[in-house]
C-alpha cells in the first residue's frame, strides 16, 4: 500500500527541516557563536580534548585574551599531580592559566598546524613546548596517530592564507601528502602537490580552499564549544596539598617526600599505580627490550623545524623543555644513555644555532630522585624544577634574534645526522 504524499511529508518533513536548519547554521552561523564563555575556555584549557586541539575558536579566543599561556606537548601534560604547572598557576594566583595543547600521541606535525592556526593571536607572545625524545623514531609520527589528531580546518586555513610558499611550506605540503587521510581528499591532494612542486594555485583552487575553510570554520564555531571532559576540578583539588605561600625550598622538600611515598612498591622510583598496572605484569620481558631504540635519526627533526619557522615568522618566543628518561628504568631496559646524550646534543644544536635561547634541557637529570613520575614522564621534583625555569623565561623580556636555517634542518642529511654512519 502506497503512502500518501501527506503522510510522507509528515514522516520526513521534520528531518528535512532539521537538515536545512543545520545547513543554514553552518553556512550562516550566528555571531553569538564567536564568543565562548569564560567557563567554557577555562574547562577547555585543561581538557586536552581532540575537538579543542583540532578546532580554532576556543583556543584562539583564550590566547587572544592574554590570560592563557599555551603549553604544547603530549602525554606528560595529562598527568596532573600536585606540582603540575596548572596546579601551581591556580594555587599561587599567577597572571596566566596554562592552556594544554597536546595529548598522548601528538607530535611536531600536529603542533605545526595548531601553531599556524593561532599565529595571529600569538604574535609577540610566549609559548612553552615540551619536546619528547620518544617522538624521534625512525619513521616519525605514525599514520594512525597523525590521522587521529589531523585537522582539515587548520590545513585549509594554512592553504587559504598562503601567499608565496617558501621552503617550509613546500616541505609541509610534501609531508602532509605522505598521510593517507590527507591524500584521500582529492582536491586537497592536488593543491598540496602544486605547493610541494612550487606551482601557483589557480584562482578556482584558491576560491575552493577559502570556501572549504569557511565551512569548516563555521562547523568549528558550532561544535567546538562542547567540552566533554575537563581536569579543572582535579586541578583545584590538587591545590589543597600545596603550601599557601610559594616557596621553592618547601616545594622541593614536599615533592621529594611525595615521591618517596608514591614509589614504595618498586626499585625504579616509578609511581606505584603505574608500576602495578603497566610494568609488573610484564617486567621480565622488558629487560633489555630497548637496546636498539634510536632517537637520533628521524623525519621528526624536520617536522620540528616547521614549528620553529612559524615561531620565527610571527615573533613568538618559546621555552623548549627536553625531559629525561628515568635512568633506573633505562638501565633495566638497555636504552642507550649515549644515544640519549646524542639526541640532546642534536636537538640543542638545531634550536640554539638558529637563535632560540630558552632551552630547559633536563636530559642529565635522569638520575635525580623523583624527578620522573614513571619511565618517561616528568613527576614531582621534575615539575618543581620545570617551574623554576618557566618563571625565569616569563620574567625575561629580552627577545631572541632568530636566523632560520631551514635549508639545513629540513634536509635528509640533518634528519640522519649524528647517526651511526655519521657519528663524530
Amino acid at each position: 500500500m502506497k503512502m500518501s504524499k501527506k503522510k510522507l511529508l509528515t514522516a520526513i518533513g521534520p528531518l528535512v527541516v532539521a537538515v536545512l536548519v543545520v545547513a543554514g547554521i553552518l553556512i550562516f552561523p550566528s555571531r553569538s557563536l564567536d564568543k565562548p564563555s569564560s567557563k567554557t575556555i577555562h574547562n577547555a584549557a585543561s581538557s586536552m580534548s581532540v575537538n579543542i586541539l583540532k578546532g580554532n575558536l576556543v583556543k584562539n579566543t583564550a590566547v587572544k585574551s592574554g590570560e592563557y599561556l599555551p603549553f604544547f606537548g603530549s602525554s606528560e601534560l595529562s598527568r596532573v599531580d600536585t606540582f603540575h604547572p596548572s596546579v601551581l598557576a591556580e594555587k599561587y594566583n599567577r597572571p596566566y592559566e596554562p592552556f594544554l595543547l597536546g595529548s598522548p600521541g601528538t607530535q611536531s606535525l600536529t603542533h605545526v598546524l595548531m601553531l599556524n592556526s593561532m599565529k595571529d593571536e600569538l604574535k609577540g607572545k610566549k609559548v612553552v613546548f615540551v619536546v619528547s625524545p620518544q617522538w624521534f623514531v625512525k619513521d616519525g609520527v605514525s599514520q594512525q596517530m597523525f590521522s587521529f589528531f589531523y585537522s582539515p580546518l587548520q590545513t585549509y586555513q594554512w592553504i587559504s592564507e598562503l601567499e608565496k610558499p617558501d621552503e617550509n611550506d613546500r616541505y609541509l605540503a610534501k609531508r602532509l601528502l605522505q598521510f593517507e587521510n590527507v591524500a584521500s581528499d582529492t582536491r586537497l591532494k592536488n593543491m598540496l602537490q602544486k605547493i610541494r612542486d612550487n606551482e601557483e594555485l589557480s584562482r578556482s583552487e584558491k576560491r575552493a580552499a577559502a570556501v572549504k575553510y569557511q565551512l569548516l570554520n563555521n562547523e568549528d564555531r558550532l561544535f567546538s564549544q562542547f567540552v566533554f571532559k575537563t581536569r579543572a576540578d582535579k586541578i583545584t583539588e590538587k591545590t589543597a596539598g600545596l603550601p599557601n605561600t610559594y616557596n621553592v625550598e618547601q616545594l622541593e622538600a614536599l615533592a621529594t617526600k611525595t615521591g618517596q611515598k608514591s614509589t614504595s612498591n618498586n626499585e625504579f622510583d616509578i609511581k606505584n599505580s603505574f608500576y602495578s598496572k603497566r610494568i609488573a605484569p610484564m617486567k621480565d620481558s622488558l629487560r633489555n627490550s630497548q637496546k636498539k631504540f634510536n632517537y637520533v635519526e628521524s623525519p621528526e627533526f624536520a617536522d620540528f623545524q616547521l614549528f620553529l619557522s612559524i615561531l620565527a615568522k610571527n615573533d613568538i618566543d618559546a621555552m623548549f623543555v627536553i625531559p629525561p628518561v628515568n635512568k633506573l628504568w633505562s638501565d633495566y631496559t638497555g636504552l642507550s644513555e649515549e644515544m640519549l646524550n646524542t639526541f640532546s646534543k642534536k636537538i640543542n644544536e638545531q634550536i640554539k644555532s638558529q637563535g632560540f635561547t630558552n632551552v630547559a634541557d633536563f636530559t642529565f637529570d635522569r638520575s635525580k630522585a623523583f624527578f620522573m613520575q614513571d619511565t618517561i614522564h616528568i613527576g614531582w621534583v621534575g615539575w618543581v624544577d620545570f617551574d623554576k625555569e618557566l618563571q625565569k623565561f616569563l620574567a625575561n623580556e629580552k627577545r631572541p634574534t632568530i636566523e632560520l636555517q631551514s635549508d639545513k634542518y629540513l634536509s635528509k642529511d640533518w634528519m640522519n645526522a649524528y647517526g651511526k654512519k655519521k657519528k663524530e
